[in-house]
C-alpha cells in the first residue's frame, strides 16, 4: 500500500513570472507595442501550462470562476465569485443553477475539456450554457474558425479577430465570442486544455476608450490592441496565481504523510484538482464526518482555506 507521502510527487520546476517589463502599465498606443506584450507574457504563460503540474486544475477552476464573475457582472447580474461557488458545489443534482450558474458552468467546461472550436463542441456550450438559439450564422463563424487554425498570423490577433466575428454575427452571443477566443488561443498554442484569460479581464482599463471611458465592442476601434493587452495582462495575473497556488499545493502535499484518515489521498487529489470541495464530501472510504474533521486538520497544518466563512455548508480550497 502507498503511503500518503507517495500519493503526490512534489512539481519539479518553478513557476514563470511575467517580468515587469512585460505588464502593460499606462496607456498604449500602438498595435506593434501591444502585441508584443501579449507575447512576452504569453510566453511565460505557455511555459507554466506544458508543465503540467499537480495544482493544474484547481489553478484553471479558480481562473474559470474569475471570468464567469466577470461575465455575470457584464450582464447586469450582481452575483460575485463567493455567491457563484456556492451556486455550483451546494446546490442539489439535478436543480437548474440559474443564468449565472450556467456561465459558470461555460467556463467550467472551457478549463476541463480538450481543445476544439468544432460545432460539435461549442454548440451545447451556446445553447446549454449561454441560453443562445443556434443558426447558420454561428456555424459559418465556427467553420471558419478552422481556417484561422492553419493561418500563421499570432494567435491573439486570431482570437481577437474571431471574438469580432462571433459578435458581428449574433451580438446577443458576445460572451460565448470571448469563450471561443480561449479557445481558439488555446488551439494555437496547442495547449492540452485551454486556460480561462480573455473574460476576466473585461472590466479593465484596456477595454475602455475615448474621454466617456466607454467600454471597446468586439471589433470596434482599438479591439486589437485592447484584446493584446487583455492577454498581456491575463498572462500575468495567472502566473502570479500558479505562484500562489503552487506555495498552497506545496504545504498540502507536505503534511500527506501526517494524514492517518481512509481516504485523504482522494481528498487531496480533489483539492489539486478543483477549486473547492464541499466540507460535506463524503466517498465509499470517507464519510462525511471523517471528511469534515479531516478539513478541520488541514487548516490546522495551513493546507487548506475555508472559502465561505460560514460556520456551516462550507467549501474547502487551496
Amino acid at each position: 500500500m502507498k503511503s500518503r507521502a507517495d500519493l503526490l510527487l512534489a512539481d519539479p520546476f518553478p513557476v514563470p513570472k511575467v517580468p515587469v517589463w512585460a505588464r502593460p502599465r499606462g496607456l498604449v498606443l500602438h498595435d506593434a507595442d501591444a502585441a508584443y506584450l501579449a507575447g512576452a507574457a504569453l510566453n511565460s504563460l505557455d511555459i507554466l501550462v506544458r508543465q503540467d503540474l499537480s495544482w493544474a486544475g484547481a489553478w484553471r477552476q479558480r481562473l474559470a470562476l474569475q471570468s464567469a464573475a466577470a461575465a455575470v457582472n457584464l450582464t447586469g447580474r450582481r452575483e460575485e465569485q463567493s455567491a457563484l461557488r456556492d451556486t455550483h458545489y451546494l446546490r442539489a443534482a439535478g436543480v437548474d443553477p440559474g443564468p449565472s450558474g450556467h456561465l459558470l458552468m461555460a467556463w467550467r467546461r472551457l478549463a476541463s475539456r480538450t481543445t476544439s472550436c468544432d460545432e460539435e463542441v461549442v454548440r451545447p456550450v451556446a445553447e446549454q450554457h449561454f441560453g443562445l438559439h443556434w443558426e447558420d450564422a454561428l456555424t459559418e463563424v465556427v467553420a471558419n474558425a478552422a481556417d484561422m487554425m492553419v493561418s500563421s498570423r499570432p494567435a491573439p490577433v486570431l482570437a481577437a479577430e474571431l471574438a469580432a466575428a462571433v459578435y458581428r454575427a449574433r451580438p446577443d452571443a458576445e460572451l460565448l465570442g470571448f469563450w471561443l477566443a480561449d479557445m481558439l488561443l488555446a488551439q494555437k498554442f496547442r495547449w492540452p486544455l485551454p486556460v480561462p484569460l480573455l473574460m476576466g479581464q473585461v472590466a479593465s482599463p484596456v477595454f475602455k476608450s475615448g474621454e466617456n471611458r466607454k467600454r471597446i465592442r468586439p471589433g470596434g476601434e482599438g479591439w486589437g490592441r485592447a484584446v493584446s493587452l487583455a492577454y498581456a495582462t491575463a498572462a500575468a495575473e495567472a502566473c502570479d496565481l500558479g505562484a500562489d497556488l503552487a506555495q498552497r499545493a506545496g504545504r498540502l502535499t507536505g503534511v500527506a504523510p501526517k494524514l492517518r484518515a481512509k481516504g485523504s489521498g482522494d481528498v487531496i487529489k480533489l483539492l489539486l484538482s478543483d477549486d473547492a470541495v464541499p466540507g460535506s464530501w463524503s466517498s465509499p472510504k470517507l464519510s462525511a464526518r471523517g471528511a469534515r474533521r479531516l478539513f478541520d486538520r488541514l487548516g490546522q497544518l495551513g493546507a487548506v482555506r475555508e472559502l465561505s466563512g460560514r460556520p456551516t455548508f462550507r467549501l474547502y480550497g487551496l
